[in-house]
C-alpha cells in the first residue's frame, strides 16, 4: 500500500484558495497588490446632536446661499470648507457678521450625518418667522397645503411656487413639517423668497380666501373637471393634500372647485409635489392668458 499523499484536486485548490482570499480580507489585505490594506468603504454616520433651542441647522451650497443673502435670516455660526467658501465667492470669512470656521467635510458629517448632501457648508441660524393670512401680499396664484408632512415634498412644493410665481404657501400649524435643514435643502433656496403662512383652521382661511377673491381648487384625481378648464375669474388657490390620503372631507367641501390633472396614461395619479408642479403652470398660464 502506498502512503504518498495525491496531489489536491482542482476543487481543492479551489476551495484552499477562497480560504485565503477570506483571512486576507478579513486581515485588512489585499492579495492582488501585495499585501497593501484592501479598500473598506466608510461606516455611515448618522447625524449627530440636535441644533442649539431656538435654532435650525441648514446646509447645502445653494440653501446657504440665499440665506446668506436674506437680510430677515438671523444665522448665528456658519461651518464651511475651503472649496465651498469658494464656491460661494466668500473671499474674507473672518469678515462675517457671525461665527464662522474653517472645517473638513468630515466635521460637518459628524453634524448632520453622512446621508445629507452638506456640499461642505453648514449654518446654525433662527427659523424664519411664520406669517398669519391677514399678511397675505395682492398675489393671484397661492398655494394650499392640507397636512402634507413630508419635508422632501414640502421643500420640493416650495420650489416650484416660487419658481411659478406663487405669492404665498399656506399651511396648517398642525401636521405639517417645521423648517428644517431636509426641508430647506429640498427647496434649494427657495425657502428664502416666498411667504410661509400658517393658519389653526385650514377651512376658515379658504373662507378668508374667498372673501378676499381667490377661486379654491382643490386637487383631486377623481375630481369632476379636468384642471384646465376649472379655472375662473383672476386670482387662483390650488390646494393639495397629503400622499395617499389626500384632501380631507371638510377641505374637499369648502374649496370653490374639485379638479384632477388630466392624465391619458396608465398611471392617474402624482407624487404630490409633482402635481403642485404641474398645478402651478396650468394657473399661471390660464392667468397670463387672463390679464
Amino acid at each position: 500500500m502506498n502512503d504518498t499523499k495525491k496531489p489536491g484536486t482542482p476543487k481543492d485548490s479551489h476551495y484552499a484558495k477562497l480560504r485565503r482570499t477570506f483571512r486576507d480580507q478579513k486581515n485588512g489585505r489585499d492579495q492582488k497588490s501585495g499585501g497593501a490594506p484592501a479598500f473598506r468603504p466608510k461606516r455611515p454616520l448618522p447625524p449627530g446632536e440636535n441644533a442649539p433651542d431656538g435654532l435650525v441647522r441648514l446646509y447645502g451650497l445653494h440653501t446657504v446661499r440665499a440665506a446668506l443673502d436674506n437680510p430677515r435670516r438671523k444665522i448665528s455660526r456658519m461651518l464651511v470648507t475651503r472649496n465651498a467658501a469658494e464656491r460661494l465667492e466668500i473671499a474674507d470669512i473672518g469678515a462675517l457678521p457671525f461665527a464662522t470656521e474653517l472645517v473638513e467635510p468630515k466635521d460637518i458629517d459628524k453634524i448632520t450625518g453622512t446621508d445629507a448632501v452638506h456640499q461642505g457648508v453648514l449654518i446654525e441660524a433662527e427659523p424664519l418667522k411664520a406669517k398669519a393670512l391677514s399678511a397675505l401680499g395682492d398675489s393671484p396664484l397661492i398655494l394650499v397645503l392640507d397636512q402634507v408632512t413630508d419635508p422632501h415634498n414640502v421643500g420640493a412644493i416650495i420650489r416650484s411656487a416660487v419658481a411659478f410665481g406663487a405669492g404665498a404657501l399656506i399651511t396648517t400649524q398642525r401636521h405639517s413639517p417645521h423648517e428644517s435643514g431636509v426641508l430647506a435643502k429640498s427647496a434649494s433656496g427657495a425657502l428664502e423668497h416666498i411667504d410661509m403662512i400658517e393658519v389653526r383652521n385650514l377651512a376658515d382661511a379658504l373662507g378668508v380666501l374667498h372673501e378676499a377673491g381667490f377661486q379654491t381648487i382643490g386637487l383631486d384625481s377623481e375630481g369632476p373637471a379636468e384642471l384646465e378648464k376649472a379655472f375662473a375669474g383672476d386670482k387662483v388657490a390650488l390646494v393639495l393634500g397629503a400622499e395617499g390620503k389626500g384632501l380631507r372631507q371638510k377641505t374637499r367641501e369648502t374649496v370653490t372647485a374639485l379638479a384632477r390633472l388630466d392624465m391619458p396614461g396608465a398611471i392617474h395619479s402624482l407624487n404630490v409635489s409633482n402635481a403642485a408642479a404641474v398645478s402651478l403652470y396650468a394657473a399661471r398660464r390660464f392667468l397670463a392668458g387672463n390679464g
